[in-house]
């Protein structure tokens, strides 16, 4: 069996405050698109569950994501884990605000409903990924929606009009929780409209949610890393691009464009400013 696993981009991204359980309060909308990592799940003669991935780095066993979703996927069925080979051919930049291991363990989770025949709902689906991780419900799910709390509430929002994506990960790695804690040490000085930004997916206003773009998280990057960002952030602009952004915690800038043939020449100006460049669409 092969399923897709799309990788998710914010449209906007803003941290409210802290909860009492050590976790941040987040309000994001976020988005699919067609780059995306393509697994394979086979069944094995009593190997147990194993993972393999064309990128020797990822982790395998219980470590990896997909590995974590199948197991929690057959605890909420009831039934004692199978043997089977779950392979990845990983296309998604690994920790680059894409959520590409939670992707990667969505997949996995709508592959065994389908293959059981569907036992669970969707919704039903997503609540066993907010076991894996923060972003898994999420991406079960996909297409446009608004994240809130710790990422797992989401509220289905109309579509983002179909647009050209150009994605553009920087050489270099983002700390996650080291953020968070800059975040928390700072006043931040700007903060998404993300009323805004539903107002203008309620309209279809695709230049509209492109203006409202914002990710707080581009205020406490380190120096050079916000540099880089925002050099990649106005040469999409500068290339046609309706809006650009940060994705997630990063280092992934993105653009919106609105036909391919514009998208096409970013993409061609961009690769040779990021070796990770990617020319999508809108899911």
């Amino acid at each position: 069996m092969e399923v897709q696993a799309f990788a998710k981009l914010n449209l906007t991204l803003d941290i409210l405050g802290t909860r009492e359980d050590g976790y941040h309060e987040l309000r994001m909308v976020m988005q699919s698109v067609t780059l995306a990592d393509t697994l394979t799940l086979e069944e094995n003669q009593g190997q147990g569950l194993r993972v393999s991935a064309n990128l020797r780095f990822l982790p395998t066993g219980e470590k990896n994501l997909a590995a974590a979703a199948a197991l929690r996927f057959w605890a909420a069925l009831g039934k004692a884990p199978e043997d089977l080979d779950i392979h990845i051919q990983k296309r998604i930049p690994v920790c680059a605000g894409m959520a590409g291991g939670s992707s990667d363990a969505a997949a996995v989770l709508r592959a065994l409903n389908q293959r059981a025949g569907d036992p669970f709902s969707p919704t039903e689906l997503a609540k066993i990924g907010e076991q894996v991780g923060s972003d898994v419900p999420y991406c079960v799910l996909g297409g446009t929606a608004l994240a809130e709390g710790r990422g797992e509430r989401l509220t289905p929002l109309p579509p983002l009009p179909h647009c050209w994506v150009v994605v553009c990960k920087p050489d270099f790695p983002v700390s996650t929780p080291e953020l968070f804690a800059q975040a928390d040490r700072v006043k931040l000085r700007r903060r998404p409209d993300t009323a805004g930004l539903l107002a203008a997916l309620e309209a279809g206003d695709l230049a509209g949610v492109s203006r409202r773009m914002y990710n707080v998280f581009e205020d406490v990057l380190p120096r050079r890393q916000y540099a880089r960002v925002a050099e990649l952030k106005q040469e999409l602009l500068q290339q046609g691009a309706l809006g650009a952004n940060m994705s997630g915690s990063g280092p992934t800038a993105f653009g919106l464009f609105a036909d391919r043939e514009t998208a096409q020449g970013a993409y061609d100006r961009l690769s040779q400013l990021c070796r990770d460049t990617f020319l999508c669409e809108t899911v």
